[in-house]
């Protein structure tokens, strides 16, 4: 599992930019979209969720990541 750092929270949209697991954001709203990210173990639709420090995200294809402070 690789570790993100943050300062305090982030989009999960932005997350997914952050990271590297999407190029732009139209990436990361089409991968959010499409069922295939979960945030704590349970799929997640809403671009705008609020991520902090312990979530771990995952996305299908790609691996788990989790979020550092």
């Amino acid at each position: 599992m690789k570790e993100i750092n943050i300062k305090e929270t982030i989009k999960l949209d932005q997350f997914l930019k952050w990271a590297g697991i999407a190029s732009t954001g139209g990436q990361s709203k089409m991968l959010i979209q499409s069922n295939l990210v979960k945030v704590n173990g349970e799929r997640e639709n809403r671009r705008g969720r609020k991520l902090v420090p312990g979530d771990v995200v995952e996305v299908d294809g790609v691996g788990k990541f989790k979020v550092t402070g």
